[in-house]
């Protein structure tokens, strides 16, 4: 059986969006943080989708990802507040046509190439939740097209932090392998937007 890797295809934020994203998630409730923390090994990004690849098509699937990128100039970008789901919060990133356009053409361009059937060894260290494997599973029927809500995840608190309006410029754009919580662990791929 092949092996099966947990990807995201994400804009990396600028280091002052990445710097402020790491500090709120550092001032979140350490009793309510579920161990999840932002730093330089869980990388803020802005999900654009969420896949499994097959370790051996992974190649096959940064090849449909560059074709989508090569044409795509830098997006400007705002958060736009803060965010909550359950026990997760986030600073909400506004969904301009521009970003939504690029979400769906990933969307579209990768759907020969994802896989169904993973388990935690798809993930990072193979240290994920099954609600990280059924998050991934689940993207494409739940999170993507109309269901596109673009973030930074920030980490678990009952209430979510005050986050101040930030506009800013993304031109990184980076495969990751994710690991639990979905975070962002490794970036396997990344591309200069523009």
């Amino acid at each position: 059986m092949s092996k099966l890797l947990a990807i995201d295809v994400a804009l990396l934020p600028t280091p002052a969006v990445r710097a402020r994203a790491v500090e709120l998630s550092a001032a979140l409730p350490p009793a309510e943080s579920h161990g999840l923390r932002l730093d330089d090994d869980h990388l803020p990004h802005i999900t654009l989708t969420q896949h499994f690849f097959r370790a051996e098509e992974r190649e096959l699937a940064f090849d449909k990802i560059e074709e989508v990128l090569q044409d795509q100039k830098p997006l400007r970008l705002a958060v736009t507040g803060a965010g909550k789901g359950n026990s997760a919060v986030w600073m909400t990133v506004e969904k301009t046509p521009q970003l939504q356009t690029l979400h769906e053409r990933l969307m579209e361009a990768l759907r020969g190439v994802e896989r169904a059937g993973a388990t935690r060894a798809a993930f990072f260290g193979g240290d994920a939740r099954m609600g990280d494997v059924l998050l991934v599973s689940s993207y494409r029927a739940n999170a993507s097209f109309a269901g596109f809500t673009p973030h930074i995840t920030l980490g678990h608190a009952t209430r979510p932090p005050v986050v101040e309006r930030i506009s800013f410029q993304a031109s990184i754009a980076a495969a990751c392998h994710l690991g639990r919580f979905c975070s962002c662990r490794q970036i396997l791929r990344s591309w200069t937007l523009g």
